[in-house]
């Protein structure tokens, strides 16, 4: 007769039940919701979807995303908290807000550090841009799944074209929340002013700023040619727009599934940035047929204007950092 109580059945029974969990969780099937600042037609919503997309082939059909528009689950500042915090589950943010939560992520805010995109792809996918994401893992509880972008940021101002750094004189531009920022467009001339991004286009519609500064596909997504004249292709920083998960919820997956997250996201990224390219191609000569003057300033004296704030943030962000991306190979 078996003895069901005995010491060998209930450990094979123990270890079944092991197995069968261990099963169930490596085939678990989860909604991803994912956060955005920008329309599923922007730069940021081409890459997302596309990583959707990718995850769920690749989990075939286990693994999907919700993906929600224009902040809806909140700014991109609060969206990288709650990530850290556990309490949502992803998103596409650029690295404007992550220098107040680590020092390092101020060289994305220096200006003129990056000449085009392959040197800033460059850097992003060496072994720079890997110690940057483990920094955003060990002190921000986020992890960085790939390195999509913004793409470069240019100014748009409702007062004159901007010719020379003077021209910016007496301007009042609003900044993302970056003393970096700040001390940059002071270099420049203007009258720099830290604002929340939810509250930019009522301030230049109503007159309370002139102008602002960020990539051509985001300018065109959220229509600032209705309440701007002049757009200025600085190219004054390149921003990432880095796509992320909480770090609890990536390490909540097995080593398969974190695997497949990981593969989804590096196929999403060439795919991401080209459309990054492309759209800022398009939406020079688009916003130009909306009205706004398109200026291409000589952007020698407007490097020249902003050394010294390179200067000034060097040691907080790390110039050994900031000399290897000026620098880096590419």
């Amino acid at each position: 007769m078996r003895q069901f109580n005995s010491l060998p059945f209930r450990l094979t029974v123990l270890t079944a039940a092991i197995g069968l969990s261990s099963a169930a969780f490596a085939q678990q099937e989860r909604t991803i919701d994912v956060s955005l600042p920008l329309g599923p037609d922007s730069q940021q919503g081409i890459g997302v979807l596309k990583f959707g997309e990718e995850l769920e082939r690749l989990s075939e059909g286990r693994l999907t995303i919700e993906p929600h528009y224009d902040n809806a689950l909140g700014a991109e500042r609060e969206v990288i908290e709650g990530m850290g915090l556990g309490i949502i589950d992803a998103g596409i943010a650029s690295t404007g807000p992550m220098g107040g939560f680590v020092d390092e992520f101020l060289l994305f805010d220096l200006p003129y550090i990056f000449e085009d995109h392959g040197h800033a792809y460059a850097f992003l996918d060496s072994e720079y841009g890997d110690q940057l994401a483990q920094l955003a893992e060990d002190q921000m509880n986020v992890k960085f799944l790939a390195w999509m972008e913004n793409g470069f940021r240019h100014n748009t101002n409702s007062v004159r074209a901007l010719e020379q750094p003077s021209d910016l004189e007496g301007i009042n531009h609003r900044t993302q929340e970056s003393r970096v920022q700040v001390d940059t467009w002071e270099a420049l001339g203007a009258n720099a002013t830290p604002m929340a991004w939810t509250e930019v286009y009522t301030a230049l519609q109503q007159g309370v700023m002139d102008s602002q500064e960020n990539p051509l596909a985001t300018i065109y997504d959220v229509n600032f040619y209705e309440v701007q004249d002049y757009l200025n292709i600085t190219q004054h920083v390149y921003s990432p727009a880095p796509l992320m998960m909480s770090l609890d919820l990536f390490n909540s997956f097995s080593e398969d599934d974190q695997a497949l997250i990981l593969e989804a996201a590096q196929i999403a990224l060439p795919v991401q940035r080209e459309a990054s390219q492309e759209l800022e191609q398009r939406y020079k000569g688009e916003l130009a047929d909306l009205g706004m003057t398109v200026t291409e300033p000589d952007l020698a004296p407007f490097r020249e204007a902003v050394r010294p704030v390179i200067a000034k943030w060097g040691p907080t962000v790390g110039e050994d950092l900031v000399d290897a991306a000026i620098n880096f190979e590419h």
